[in-house]
């Protein structure tokens, strides 16, 4: 004995047609889910305009935000960090970049100027006895 009987043949198409059926009663149309729209506060009402996609808002602001993530990244950091060697590390101009200054004694010559740095007044009126 093989293959199914007349009853089991039957029981097996209704069982398909219905599993079929009722699949084709979950898909949803396009008019569901049926939602009540819910009225909108002052407050909700604005937010709902200013978060919609493709808001003349949203296109400038994000124009904006290119714009400069494109400046710092592109100009202003490389700019800093090429001022920074060159001040720090290239430039070789006597005193452009002063570490320690030289001292200055009375009689010492300025080296820009020439200047000689005169002596000390010898005043007895510097409040020590």
């Amino acid at each position: 004995m093989s293959g199914y009987t007349p009853d089991e043949k039957l029981r097996l198409q209704q069982l398909t047609k219905l599993r079929r059926q009722w699949l084709k009663d979950q898909e949803l149309s396009p008019r569901e889910p049926v939602v009540k729209p819910e009225r909108l506060g002052r407050v909700a009402k604005f937010w709902a305009g200013f978060l919609e996609p493709k808001s003349l808002w949203r296109l400038y602001t994000f124009k904006a935000y290119n714009a400069g993530v494109f400046t710092l990244t592109r100009l202003l950091i490389p700019y800093w960090l090429v001022h920074y060697y060159v001040k720090y590390h290239i430039a070789t101009r006597p005193y452009g970049i002063v570490e320690v200054k030289p001292r200055l004694f009375p009689g010492d010559t300025v080296l820009e100027t020439g200047e000689v740095v005169p002596d000390l007044p010898e005043d007895e009126g510097h409040g020590h006895h």
